[in-house]
């Protein structure tokens, strides 16, 4: 069959069409010079048939299952992993940019941590699907661009700067790395409702892990009788649920209202130079076990925001990573030895 085609289509090969037709008109025009050419060259009907209509799929059949097959194949596997990460080492709220970079570096750093990540969208990756103003492009300014080289994510080098062709391309490749790390769970449409905090007699309050329901559930306790949640304890957990919003800054602003923060102004205004230097910098637990990142720094320090750049956001991530697996360190090194309680708020304190 290909070299039917090829004997046919070669006449062809120099033919050019001036006149500009959609998709479906192509298609006709290219069928009728085909038929046209076969029919010359004596083919009949049955070939012909064969030569302009003919795909790899037109037999194609999938295997047979039954419904409730596919139900156990879901069910049994969501709620296992329910069941897996009802304890973990870190606990990520928030999968944008920020938190899926957080969650990338540490899976490197920690290859044997347990790692839950709570999205409340059904679509992980927050606003990095595209840059400033629903553009496509994504401005990425130097360091950051290493994070890319590791990716293979290809750009265009501006000197200072990297472009993206489209933010897209970073986002999918980094989501495809933090979900095929064996220690990863991604768990999107999960809301972070409240914080897990419990007293220390030697560090005071800390946090010790997510509340969680469905977001449809979070979105309409106002409509409903009441809904309790469930709950993933951790070590650490890693807030980044970005700058103000229906349920942005979740983590910040919780802590505000508990009293464990003593002021979250919230974000300035833009300014690109100061704002992404800021976030990093400022990147940080600030409270034992819960560690900020991305827009939520801006929220607690007043931070000026960046607007459509993203640099900050992974290096945010990234830090926060190291940030985590530092309080994971020093968890550890309490639990193993004993000391007294001076000691102890030494350890804390480092």
């Amino acid at each position: 069959m290909a070299a039917l085609t090829a004997s046919i289509a070669a006449p062809l090969a120099g033919a050019r069409v001036n006149v500009k037709r959609n998709a479906a008109q192509r298609s006709a025009v290219r069928s009728a010079r085909l038929l046209t050419t076969a029919q010359a060259k004596g083919y009949n009907n049955s070939q012909l048939e064969t030569l302009v209509s003919s795909t790899p799929f037109d037999n194609f059949s999938f295997a047979p299952i039954r419904e409730a097959v596919v139900n156990r194949a879901m069910t049994s596997r969501y709620f296992a992993d329910l069941e897996k990460f009802s304890e973990c080492d870190v606990v990520i709220t928030g999968a944008g940019s920020a938190g899926l970079c957080c969650a990338y570096e540490l899976s490197k750093l920690a290859p044997e941590a347990k790692i839950a990540i709570i999205e409340q969208g059904v679509a992980p990756g927050g606003g990095a699907w595209l840059g400033g103003q629903l553009f496509s492009a994504m401005v990425v300014r130097k360091p950051a661009h290493n994070l890319l080289d590791e990716l293979n994510v290809p750009y265009q080098d501006e000197g200072d700067y990297v472009v993206i062709k489209h933010a897209s391309l970073f986002t999918s490749t980094l989501l495809s790395k933090v979900l095929a790390a064996p220690n990863v769970k991604l768990f999107n449409a999960t809301a972070c409702e409240d914080l897990i905090v419990r007293e220390d007699p030697v560090s005071g309050r800390y946090v010790g892990g997510a509340v969680t329901n469905w977001t449809l559930v979070s979105l309409n306790h106002d409509t409903q009788m009441c809904m309790d949640p469930n709950v993933i304890e951790s070590k650490v957990l890693v807030s980044s649920t970005g700058h103000d919003g229906p349920m942005g800054a979740s983590g910040v602003k919780r802590l505000a209202r508990l009293g464990m923060v003593e002021n979250a102004p919230g974000m300035s205004a833009l300014d690109m130079n100061t704002a992404e230097d800021m976030i990093v910098r400022n990147t940080r637990e600030v409270v034992p076990g819960m560690i900020i990142c991305g827009m939520e720094v801006a929220e607690l320090d007043g931070a000026p925001r960046m607007g459509p750049t993203f640099g900050a956001m992974f290096m945010s991530g990234q830090k926060a990573a190291h940030c985590a697996l530092n309080s994971l360190n020093r968890q550890n090194a309490l639990q193993k030895q004993p000391e007294s309680a001076d000691a102890q708020k030494e350890l804390v304190n480092a």
